[in-house]
């Protein structure tokens, strides 16, 4: 993990400080700001071919011209994730503004001017092209893309940048490829809006498959039927997805709705709600059948498991 601070820097020397010793000699690019009151903080950390990144910092201007790409080439996107205060990037002669929680996707091929407005934190995540493109060849028409926080599968992509890049994370060389590979499949499902799901590849239409178990996991008539028509796809279909994973559909869906109901019974906060209650929340219909897998599962019933002594 490498840190960079202007905090033990004078005041006066903190911007030409940040210009000279980091964004020209390490990060390759120029920035523009006041020179007063000019603070900022990088942490970076790399595992193999990745990069990433957390920046806290007052506003300035990052500039990264054709002359900086001619000098350092960049065959990477960076996906940017703005956690505090917003920016506003330009590429490729559009801008766009990005607030808390909106993920941008770069180009690195490509001159960028982002304008970091105000007190500002941000992490990013430096991928290579091909591990994105394999995935969303469709991102390839264009420099610069927005994926909204409002968006689907933006809110897990999120959280997965931000496991990547946490200052303190002890992710190893593998599990930090492992954790970036599943990003990409989120980030090509959140911006495939124009793409029909059934024209997905068949890794990354699983993914979406199972994103739309996991919300649902509540309803009582989700069916290997709905789930296909959903998608597009025949039932056959659908099984050999769940077959790929060395799944069933009902043997997933089973195993993660009592997932949800032992953490329900073990919730201080839901110490109050019928046993009953919590396991047709989950698509239970039939309370017997549940008392009779749950005990299968856990050793236990569910009474036993909710008043179990903390280990």
């Amino acid at each position: 993990m490498n840190i960079w601070s202007t905090e033990a820097i004078r005041d006066r020397d903190r911007f030409s400080y940040w210009r000279e010793a980091l964004c020209q000699a390490v990060f390759n690019l120029s920035i523009e700001a006041r020179p007063d009151n000019f603070s900022a903080r990088i942490t970076s950390r790399s595992s193999g071919v990745l990069r990433f990144v957390t920046s806290r910092s007052s506003g300035y201007q990052v500039v990264r011209t054709q002359r900086d790409i001619d000098t350092a080439p960049a065959d990477h996107y960076s996906v940017f994730v703005q956690l505090h205060g917003h920016s506003v990037i330009t590429q490729d002669g559009e801008a766009m503004a990005f607030l808390p929680s909106d993920i941008a996707i770069s180009d690195g091929r490509f001159p960028f001017v982002a304008d970091m407005r105000g007190d500002g934190y941000r992490a990013i995540a430096v991928i290579p092209r091909e591990m994105v493109d394999r995935r969303a060849p469709w991102l390839r028409g264009k420099s610069l893309h927005k994926l909204a926080s409002d968006r689907a599968f933006v809110d897990l992509a999120n959280r997965h940048i931000l496991e990547l890049t946490a200052p303190d994370s002890t992710l190893s060389e593998g599990a930090s490829g492992l954790l970036t590979e599943n990003l990409c499949n989120l980030l090509a499902l959140a911006s495939a809006n124009d793409v029909a799901h059934n024209r997905l590849q068949p890794e990354l239409q699983m993914e979406a498959i199972l994103a739309f178990c996991r919300q649902h996991l509540h309803d009582p008539e989700l069916s290997p039927q709905r789930v296909a028509d959903r998608f597009g796809i025949s039932v056959r279909t659908l099984h050999l997805r769940f077959a790929q994973i060395g799944e069933t559909f009902g043997r997933w869906l089973l195993e993660h709705r009592l997932d949800a109901c032992s953490a329900a019974l073990r919730d201080e906060n839901q110490r109050g709600v019928n046993i009953s209650d919590i396991a047709y929340r989950w698509g239970f219909n039939d309370l017997s059948h549940f008392n009779k897998v749950f005990r299968a599962r856990f050793d236990q019933t569910p009474r036993e498991w909710r008043n179990r002594p903390d280990i």
